[in-house]
């Protein structure tokens, strides 16, 4: 069925079987054209959702290695920034779609005042994050703090932005077109984050200290050096922390950017919201109606796996590149062949999904990187290989990317059709959805440089200890592919196939034109009186 079609044919019927007065045709001609989004709209939207990208590429791709290498921190100290941060903004998620959730209704809509008012202070925020401050005593304190507020503000911005999915347009083909318009802008931002970040940093490397590795060693715990190389590390590490600054900026003016085009190119449906007659819902009623809807139990187990799996692959990449493959100068340019990979997949994985189901997708795009995984850590270093891998590896990111979010609006759909009497839920839809994801980050990037840790890294060593590699390896390939496995058996009892789904496309949009129906006999009624 044409977008409209459905719409079309209630409006066709309804004039033969009863009269209707001008005011109903013009009702029911906007509610056709209100549920179908321009290009123009979806491309506004999607831009909204770069922000997210290419902040959390940036981080996800670089903080582990900039605390250790230019802010110089302990692996320990680092482990626990990077962990209970990632912790606190999970745990933020559900707060925050919970007041999302509850919050009024304004003239510029529901979430879009949340994006509006959070944009300023998390750019603030990410820019103190890329900061070394002057003080030794307290920089743990000073990076936790400012990671942690990024990551709250950061959330306020993107639970906001994630359920305005299902607040865009009542109709399943446009919020889907709207989906895959967002899911590319969105993996491009991770590429813009990789270029930004990995262009600006790459050109001017933390220095290194070359020398024996008992040497080096004896460097860290001692931070004795001649005077001559004393100067020339500390220039070169200075030039090092302004370009993640410069990097920092640019990345804070692209995210105020894309703020501003969603919040003016997009417009918010009020009657996607609830009902004013419903008496608000507490957390706790909420979190248990939502994660006691079983496909959505498991679609969130399922992409829990298969996410902490991709996030061991991107936290360790970078380190693995520079140490065990020994690709210092290269690995930005490694990272960017991933993202252009994935960028450029995304429209096939759109077609792939539409043509054979979400859940094939699912089986054939997150298994796909399964053998380059393998083969990145089973032979020798090699740039050309590398470079093969990363571009294979991209592509089934880009299903990573693509199919969460593809398929959240459709448990939604489910829920609704059983619950029609719920609504206002869609927030902690998401909420929980993101707080799941940002959990399984902050498992992966503390127990990463926790393992480190343990294996001996050498802050700013040129070299690493054939443990730290040994590590390195095992974090990029056997963790993730057990994870991976784990997660697509999962899935197997994720019990919204196609069939399934445009079964409930039917009963919403049999809902939707009764709702209309009623709309529009409310309307005559009143015009007649």
């Amino acid at each position: 069925m044409a977008k409209g079609e459905g719409v079309e044919q209630y409006s066709a019927a309804n004039l033969l079987q009863k009269p209707t007065s001008p005011d109903g045709i013009k009702l029911a001609v906007k509610h056709e054209q209100v549920t179908r989004l321009s290009v123009c709209n979806k491309i506004c939207y999607a831009i909204g959702g770069a922000p997210y990208q290419i902040t959390g590429c940036a981080l996800g791709f670089f903080l582990q290695i900039y605390l250790l290498d230019v802010a110089q921190l302990d692996p320990f100290y680092a482990s626990i920034i990077l962990f209970v941060g990632r912790a606190w903004d999970a745990i933020t998620d559900p707060t925050v779609g919970f007041l999302v959730s509850r919050s009024p209704w304004t003239r510029y809509g529901r979430m879009m005042p949340w994006i509006l008012l959070s944009t300023p202070f998390a750019v603030a925020s990410y820019m103190l994050i890329w900061y070394v401050p002057a003080f030794e005593q307290g920089k743990v304190v000073w990076y936790l703090v400012c990671y942690c507020l990024f990551q709250t503000l950061q959330t306020c911005f993107h639970v906001p932005y994630s359920a305005l999915t299902m607040f865009i347009s009542s109709e399943q083909k446009e919020r889907d077109s709207a989906t895959a318009y967002r899911m590319t802008v969105e993996v491009l931002g991770t590429v813009l984050g990789t270029a930004i970040q990995g262009q600006i940093v790459g050109a001017s490397n933390a220095p290194c200290i070359r020398g024996e590795l008992d040497e080096v060693k004896e460097f860290n715990s001692t931070a004795a050096e001649s005077d001559m190389n004393t100067t020339q590390t500390h220039v070169s590490l200075a030039e090092t922390r302004s370009a993640y600054l410069i990097a920092s900026g640019v990345i804070s003016a692209i995210y105020v950017l894309c703020a501003i085009i969603l919040v003016l190119g997009v417009r918010e449906k009020k009657d996607a919201g609830r009902h004013k007659s419903e008496k608000p819902m507490t957390f706790f009623q909420g979190m248990r109606l939502v994660m006691g809807h079983g496909p959505y139990a498991k679609l969130v187990i399922g992409f829990l796996f298969t996410s902490l799996a991709f996030m061991l692959l991107e936290g360790n990449f970078a380190l693995f590149c520079s140490y065990t493959l020994g690709f210092r100068n290269d690995f930005q340019n490694i990272l960017l062949a991933i993202m252009l990979s994935a960028t450029l997949s995304i429209p096939f994985w759109q077609w792939f999904l539409t043509r054979f189901g979400k859940k094939t997708a699912v089986y054939v795009g997150i298994s796909w990187v399964v053998p380059f995984m393998i083969l990145i850590v089973s032979i020798k270093s090699n740039l050309i290989v590398a470079y093969v891998v990363s571009v294979a590896a991209g592509i089934s990111v880009a299903a990573a990317f693509l199919l969460p979010w593809s398929m959240l609006p459709d448990v939604v759909d489910d829920f609704k059709v059983k619950n029609p009497d719920s609504r206002g839920y869609e927030a902690i839809f998401y909420s929980f959805y993101v707080f799941f994801t940002k959990f399984a980050s902050g498992v992966s990037l503390g127990i990463s440089t926790l393992s480190l840790d343990f294996a001996g890294y050498l802050t700013r060593g040129c070299t690493q200890p054939e443990a730290v590699n040994l590590t390195l390896r095992m974090l990029i390939s056997p963790a993730p592919i057990v994870l991976i496995i784990l997660g697509l058996i999962i899935f197997k009892l994720y019990p919204i196939d196609e069939e399934t789904r445009q079964g409930n496309r039917k009963l919403l949009q049999e809902l939707r034109e009764s709702e209309q129906d009623s709309e529009t006999d409310s309307h005559e009624m009143g015009s007649t009186v």
